[in-house]
């Protein structure tokens, strides 16, 4: 009982506790409430600096917003584009247009401009049709779109005698994924030919949000517009709607040209003065940066002239004076010559950067050192052998090379000697190469070579002929899906001459590639950078502060312009002139740098709707951002884990690849629309989709073939094989090189047998009678210099 009730202290905490704490009970009471006032003044004073600190990024935010809007809305703005889109055939978009520009305009008669300056709804807006079926004219005016308006016709759902077209036809379909990739700005859905008694209308309305919501962004909105009423309350609704854009348009300035004109120039035949008049959006344009006229090319500026704006918003009856075709200069700027931009495209290479000079003391000086080197080095000689009848003994390395089957320095397995592999003939990586000339199977190495792209690009072909090379490119890409980088051996021309620019690898990801040997010409003519990021970062930099300091230079978003584009080709600008009734003409400033050619990588997929074979190094229109240029890619795997990539000669649906161009610079993120000029057809097909992944000269891109051969006789680990080879000079030859086989085992070639190319292996494990034994050969592969850079003279 009384242990029980025995009483039991608290231990002591004063363990972990500080001095301070521990000697607390001798303060006085002022003390002690001076100090837990002040540990409460700390936790108070945290919390009021914590909502302090959110009521400042309120703020922030709140006049961040009110900026933009009064930017995008303000009488200084530029108008807003706003893009009507027919998602079927069927979709009358020219009445819907009327419509629309006549309630802003409050006109009720009357032809009205596209521009509209409405005092009502105190905005300025720029009406665009999208004509259906013209895929590049769709795509130049998503790409200046502040607004998309899809509309769909409900005409089908009610009325019996309509055709079943549904809502979305197929170029509907296809333009909805071009304008996703592109990234989409603000969006709507305006609903036509809804029935008049208001409880078919509701029900009918409620049916179509239904069927179309899942094929547009979650903000997107559904409008009634066969009323003018309808179109009222849109525009209501509209005007204080937040604008957003894709990112790479709020990178740079540019220019929709609503007029083009052309100047002779006197001083240079051939060339002209491009005259595009428009407003500027986005940012500032300088006079002294260089811009690019979508489709023709990168120009210098001749001049800015600022015109007096015509749309005005405070002017709306007196608005007549400004119908006149003379528009009055409010200003002229000219560019400076120290500063301005210049037009340098490619590399002007040195004829003499690669003579030999007279060495120097140190060359020398090493040279002695490696001769000697050489004599002190041992040797295996016979018993009683004299120094001069040494002297007359030549190494079986000398005569053989690496045939001992040793592995090289760098990690590779080379078949012979290295030299050979990397003689003079290989310094001109054109495709024009002994690969070209040897066998004519279908299967072979360098299918895609000049002769079949002059052969593709011939004006001159027959239909029948054409039709023939098709059926050739198809097969081969079924062949290429079947049978991935496979090629028989030619019978009549030697394999070590016909792979001579070939080589062996003992591994694809860990053996060493050095990226500057044996660079193609072109690479003398393009630019590269040490370190890119850095570059982009301060090309960035330097264009924000050019845009803070609001310089005599530039030319404020909003202003009414004239560009002045000097040095254009007559054939270009006359082309122009004819193609702004259609399609939009953007002019785009450039960073410094992006007219320079490089090499350029982009992460690109075939579409879904393009069902013909794309081949490596054929001609593409490549849009890429505002601008666009024609190339010649070469498509290659992603190894995230090597620094080498496999070349893929066609472009597989289902799966993404790089394509790698000789292109100008463009600093990304920018989207790439990839479009195929068929053959026989004016009009551009849509091909791949993807965007701009990084800019590197120094990417390691191999082309891989893979010669086979069939075991003959099997015994365990030991086989003989025949069929790769069909000389025993190429089994010497490729004796070095490892084999594989296709279940899995690896071995090595032993020696020849007879006279006809057969040879023994020996392998890692028992080698079935129905397996098949591989060679691994490489080389590096480089994109093909397009003929033309711009497409404007093939659209």
């Amino acid at each position: 009982m009384g242990g029980s009730r025995a009483q039991l202290n608290k231990p002591h905490k004063s363990r972990f506790s500080t001095k301070s704490s521990r000697n607390l009970h001798k303060t006085s009471l002022k003390d002690k409430s001076r100090i837990a006032k002040s540990e409460r003044n700390v936790a108070k004073g945290a919390r009021a600096a914590r909502l302090q600190r959110n009521k400042m990024l309120r703020e922030q935010k709140k006049t961040a917003l009110l900026k933009e809007k009064r930017a995008t809305s303000s009488s200084t703005s530029a108008p807003l584009v706003i893009l009507l889109f027919g998602l079927s055939a069927s979709v009358n978009v020219e009445s819907l247009a009327e419509d629309l520009l006549r309630v802003l305009s409050n006109d009720g008669a009357g032809d009205v401009s596209s521009t509209v300056a409405s005092s009502e709804y105190k905005m300025r807006i720029t009406v665009l049709k999208a004509p259906h079926g013209d895929l590049l004219s769709c795509m130049e005016m998503a790409k200046v779109a502040d607004l998309i308006v899809f509309v769909a016709s409900t005409i089908s759902l009610y009325e019996e005698n309509a055709s079943d077209f549904g809502y979305i036809d197929s170029f509907g379909s296809q333009c909805l994924s071009v304008f996703r990739q592109l990234g989409l700005p603000n969006t709507a859905v305006f609903l036509r030919d809804l029935p008049s008694d208001q409880k078919g209308k509701n029900e009918l309305k409620k049916l179509s949000i239904s069927n179309l919501a899942g094929e547009f962004p979650e903000d997107c909105k559904f409008y009634p517009a066969d009323t003018k009423d309808e179109l009222h309350k849109f525009l209501w609704l509209f005007k204080e709607q937040r604008l957003t854009v894709p990112h790479w348009r709020n990178q740079r300035p540019y220019l929709m040209s609503q007029k083009v004109d052309v100047v002779a120039d006197d001083l240079n035949s051939g060339k002209c003065t491009l005259l595009l008049t428009g407003y500027i959006h986005a940012l500032s344009l300088s006079v002294n940066q260089l811009v690019h006229v979508s489709g023709a090319g990168d120009f210098q500026l001749q001049k800015i002239e600022i015109l007096k704006d015509p749309n005005l918003l405070k002017l709306r009856k007196e608005s007549d004076a400004m119908d006149s075709d003379d528009v009055e200069v409010v200003r002229s700027m000219d560019p400076d010559l120290m500063t301005q931009e210049p037009l340098v495209v490619e590399n002007v290479p040195d004829p003499l950067a690669g003579e030999q000079t007279w060495p120097t003391e140190a060359e020398m000086a090493e040279a002695d050192r490696n001769q000697k080197q050489k004599r002190l080095k041992k040797r295996i000689l016979p018993r009683g052998t004299s120094e001069y009848q040494a002297a007359w003994i030549v190494d079986e390395t000398d005569d053989e090379g690496s045939a001992s089957g040793s592995d090289t320095d760098d990690g590779m397995v080379l078949d012979g000697t290295e030299g050979y592999f990397r003689g003079p003939k290989e310094t001109d990586n054109s495709d024009v190469d002994d690969d070209d000339q040897g066998s004519l199977d279908d299967r072979d190495a360098d299918e895609e070579t000049d002769m079949d792209s002059v052969m593709m690009e011939d004006d001159n072909l027959t239909r029948e002929q054409i039709e023939e090379e098709i059926k050739k490119i198809k097969a081969a890409h079924a062949e290429d899906e079947e049978f991935p980088d496979e090629v028989d051996t030619p019978l009549d021309i030697p394999a070590r001459k016909r792979f001579t620019k070939f080589r062996g690898l003992k591994s694809f990801r860990t053996s060493s590639w050095d990226p500057k040997e044996s660079l193609p010409p072109e690479y003398a003519r393009i630019f590269a950078f040490d370190n890119f990021a850095k570059t982009q970062k301060h090309v960035f930099a330097k264009f924000l502060d050019m845009k803070q300091e609001n310089r005599d230079d530039c030319v404020p978003a909003g202003q009414y312009v004239r560009l002045h584009i000097k040095e254009v080709p007559t054939p270009v600008a006359s082309k122009l002139c004819l193609l702004v009734k259609t399609v939009p003409i953007i002019a785009s400033g450039l960073f410094q740098h992006e007219s320079k050619m490089s090499v350029l990588h982009f992460s690109i997929k075939k579409h879904d709707t393009y069902d013909a074979p794309i081949k490596s190094k054929e001609e593409l229109v490549f849009h890429v951002g505002f601008r666009q240029f024609v190339a010649r890619p070469i498509f290659s795997t992603d190894d995230m884990n090597s620094d080498k990539h496999k070349m893929e000669r066609f472009l597989h649906a289902g799966r993404f690849a790089v394509a790698s161009i000789y292109a100008p610079i463009s600093f990304p993120p920018l989207p790439l629309i990839v479009l195929k000029i068929a053959e026989g057809s004016a009009a551009p097909a849509l091909a791949a989709v993807g965007s701009l992944r990084c800019i590197d000269p120094d990417r390691i891109i191999l082309k891989k073939i893979v010669l086979t051969g069939y075991p003959q006789r099997v015994s365990k680990l030991k086989a003989s094989v025949r069929y790769m080879f069909h000389s025993p000079e190429d089994v010497r030859w490729f004796k070095p090189v490892e084999v594989y086989t296709k279940c899995g085992r690896h071995g090595r070639i032993k020696e020849p047998l007879g006279t006809h190319g057969a040879m023994k292996c020996t392998f890692n494990g028992v080698l079935q009678q129905n397996d098949t034994v591989c060679m691994s050969l490489y080389k590096r592969a480089y994109p093909k210099w397009p003929e033309h850079r711009f497409p404007i003279l093939d659209t």
